[in-house]
């Protein structure tokens, strides 16, 4: 996790001194006309925004939290998680350019590859997603412009190194773009350890709550922060006010809430391991769980997103399973108070290199209730998923 100095001024940043008597939280300002006083004055560049669409006080100060969280020159807002990736990608990319990832990328990531930028004459290959550095680097043709990392990846988790992958890509001059959803931008900085764009779905951890959609984008560089800027400004993203309020707001709380998080998902996951229904589970701060080993070194903190790997099984042992839970919804996105489950092995059949597991993979996203109770719930899921097992061992009649 990021030093307590940096934590507490990410919670504490809105009591800031000031002249005379002011709110802790910013001021929810809904306006789509802004007013001034002087004519002068109603131009770009001039201090405040000129139109709704450039912020009003709450989405200002969200931006600031978030280039201070991430540790970038500037940061932006846009209306979902899957902007905050594709903006990046519409900015830096052009016609015959050629973007290489994980193919455990985000399905709606690999959707807008596959289908938008490929209708606008930008490729993309996808790697296997347990790669090595060297694997990846000899993939590199001279068209590729971009690097698209995810670590953990989706769904199966598996980690990257980072910094190698980074340094590598920059020297050659290819750009890299991350997706930094799962370390919420406390327990990684993409950008400290040399990605060029650093991105994550707002909707999750920031906004905590599972009542808000919203993605943010960090940089350092001027001349990609511009082009960000310019993408943004020219297909006209904005996030509401009421939005970026809550998610303020979200922030005060974040860091309390990914840890404690993290620590119950730790702890359910040692729990998992040791079941005998469940294969593996893929968690990289499990220890002997995949990747764990880059995880230690690089990350400082945990989300409490997790892969369950059961021994065989079948979609309705899966669905049996999830039914029988009370405290686990079964909903997608993750990062709130909630516990969540979703049913995974349909989506890697989307994959080119599609991993050889030993039965059916459950998605968990462990929340604020107490440990005990995710554990008594998860028992009432197993009892299901053993019945339906000895149901189907039994000899027909």
């Amino acid at each position: 996790m990021p030093p307590i100095s940096d934590r507490t001024r990410l919670i504490a940043s809105a009591t800031r001194r000031g002249q005379g008597r002011r709110p802790v939280n910013p001021p929810l300002e809904r306006a789509s006309t802004m007013l001034s006083d002087d004519p002068a004055r109603m131009q770009d560049g001039s201090d405040g925004p000129v139109y709704g669409l450039d912020g009003t006080s709450a989405a200002r100060e969200l931006r600031a939290l978030l280039a201070q969280m991430e540790g970038g020159a500037d940061a932006f807002l846009v209306p979902s998680g899957l902007a905050a990736v594709t903006v990046p990608l519409v900015a830096l990319l052009r016609p015959g350019d050629e973007v290489l990832t994980t193919d455990a990328v985000y399905g709606p990531t690999r959707r807008f590859l596959t289908r938008h930028l490929a209708a606008r004459g930008i490729s993309a290959r996808f790697h296997p997603a347990d790669a090595s550095i060297e694997t990846v680097l000899a993939a590199l043709t001279p068209r590729t412009r971009l690097v698209l990392i995810e670590a953990p990846a989706s769904l199966t988790l598996e980690m990257t190194d980072v910094p190698a992958l980074a340094a590598a890509c920059r020297e050659r001059g290819v750009l890299t773009v991350m997706d930094n959803t799962w370390a919420a931008g406390l327990a990684f900085r993409p950008l400290a350890h040399g990605v060029d764009v650093s991105v994550q779905a707002l909707t999750k951890y920031v906004g905590g709550h599972s009542d808000l959609l919203m993605g943010g984008i960090a940089a350092c560089a001027p001349e990609i922060v511009r082009a960000i800027a310019h993408a943004i400004e020219d297909m006209g993203w904005h996030v509401s006010p009421d939005d970026a309020w809550l998610a303020v707001r979200g922030v005060r709380t974040l860091p309390l809430r990914y840890e404690a998080q993290a620590r119950s998902a730790l702890e359910i996951a040692q729990w998992l391991k040791a079941r005998p229904e469940v294969a593996d589970v893929l968690y990289p701060p499990l220890a002997g769980s995949i990747g764990h080993d880059l995880w230690r070194r690089d990350f400082e903190g945990a989300a409490s997103l997790m892969g369950v790997i059961m021994k065989g099984g079948d979609t309705a042992a899966a669905h049996a399973f999830m039914r029988a839970l009370s405290l686990f919804g079964m909903g997608y996105s993750w990062g709130g108070f909630e516990s969540l489950i979703t049913f995974e092995t349909p989506q890697l059949a989307y994959r080119e290199h599609a991993p050889d597991l030993p039965g059916q993979l459950l998605r968990l996203h462990i929340g604020l209730e107490d440990p005990a109770d995710l554990v008594a719930d998860l028992e009432k899921g197993l009892e299901a998923w053993r019945a339906l097992q000895d149901s189907n061992l039994q000899p027909s009649a």
